[in-house]
């Protein structure tokens, strides 16, 4: 934690707590490594899904070729948030007024999921040209990952053989123009792991192509880099990344690559800031009860691990009672929903804990506040933190 972030976090007064902490700063930073690392036929979209926050938007839109979104709503969203910017339209289940507002608004690219939505699309052209993409579900061995989207029985894009019938659609509909092949088959692949499902992916999207004569500009290899929440301070490897696909590229002179990341470029930007309210045990086990919980931060439940976190203690005490703590012992922190499943951290070792202490959960820049159940117990919402720019509160319910 930076320390101009972990000062904020100290003057942060208890009625503003819960809080989500951003440092725009360092959002910034990491995404002009990111792009740095990447070569220059590798175009670099974000994936709105994983933090749409408005102020993140507008550090990124410096960074980026383009953002990727997967509903009418985020469509909606980063066309207002960054109004110049390309956006690529993806997901299964677009319906026809999903499908006409991307006409509309003129996105750069349509990610087509299966043979029904090409006929939706066909019906809503018009005059009209679109750019597309074809969702591939290759059966490609990826072996052990955090979330598998294809490669397997999926409900995301198309079975190869399922393509010929696309193909002659489009063929015969000048409107629509082919640019490749959208892959997006895992979550939480390292970099070598991420490099070599892009070799596979390409040698057979060349190869199809070939054989079905389809020209093939671009080929847009998802997103899914890893990140380790049991490590806070690692880092997927962007530099051997972009340098393998730089090799790779050179046996595709005339093809375009395009990725799509989420978590791994906002989650570090983030902290998701509460105190504890009291300590209590039972059975034998202690548990920290914090302010907030997985209504704010539904990350560790949806992905079933523990949130990594740093306890910042604060010494001033002025009730008359003696000061609950919990000292050299394992602590499961949960809020203050009334389920068991409101657990941030599970049976963690801590050195000294008290109530009134803070405790701040870094890598809660993505999949946190955007999807958790807000209006679950009607809590109040946290508020939100842009380092450098002014505080700003958010309703109950209400996305920032």
């Amino acid at each position: 934690m930076r320390d101009r972030v972990l000062r904020h976090i100290r003057e942060l007064g208890e009625d503003q707590l819960p809080a989500y902490v951003y440092d725009l700063h360092q959002l910034h930073e990491h995404a002009a490594a990111i792009r740095g690392a990447l070569p220059g036929r590798v175009q670099l979209c974000y994936a709105a899904k994983a933090n749409s926050d408005p102020r993140l938007i507008e550090v990124l839109r410096e960074h980026v070729d383009g953002f990727e979104v997967a509903s009418g709503g985020e469509l909606h969203h980063i066309r207002a948030a960054a109004p110049d910017t390309p956006i690529a339209f993806g997901g299964p289940g677009k319906t026809p007024a999903e499908l006409e507002q991307a006409l509309r608004t003129g996105v750069d690219r349509l990610h087509i999921e299966s043979e029904q939505e090409l006929r939706l699309l066909t019906g809503l052209l018009g005059e009209r040209t679109v750019d597309v993409l074809l969702r591939v579900n290759l059966p490609i061995a990826l072996g052990p990952v955090a979330l598998a989207m294809g490669g397997r029985p999926s409900p995301f894009g198309l079975d190869p053989a399922h393509l010929d019938r696309c193909l002659a659609l489009i063929a015969a509909d000048d409107r629509i123009r082919l640019h490749g092949i959208h892959v997006h088959l895992a979550s939480g692949l390292d970099a070598p792991a991420h490099l070599d499902m892009a070799r596979q992916v390409l040698a057979w999207a060349t190869g199809w192509a070939a054989e079905k004569g389809v020209e093939l500009s671009e080929v847009n290899l998802g997103g899914g880099m890893a990140v380790d929440y049991t490590r806070p301070e690692a880092r997927f490897d962007w530099t051997a990344f972009g340098s393998g696909l730089r090799r790779l590229l050179e046996r595709y002179p005339r093809l375009t690559l395009r990725i799509e990341p989420g978590r791994s470029v906002t989650v570090y930007c983030g902290w998701y800031v509460t105190r504890v309210l009291d300590i209590k045990r039972s059975h034998g086990h202690a548990f920290a009860v914090l302010g907030g919980g997985t209504h704010h931060l539904r990350t560790p439940a949806t992905k079933q691990h523990d949130q990594p976190f740093d306890i910042l203690p604060v010494d001033t005490w002025d009730r008359p009672w003696e000061r609950p703590e919990a000292s050299g012992e394992l602590v499961t922190m949960v809020g203050q929903l009334c389920t068991p499943k409101d657990v941030l951290a599970r049976d963690t070792p801590v050195e000294r804990l008290r109530v009134g202490d803070r405790v701040a959960f870094s890598l809660a820049g993505a999949y946190a506040w955007n999807i958790s159940h807000h209006d679950f117990l009607m809590h109040p919402a946290p508020r939100f933190h842009h380092l450098d720019h002014t505080p700003v509160p958010v309703h109950a319910g209400v996305h920032p």
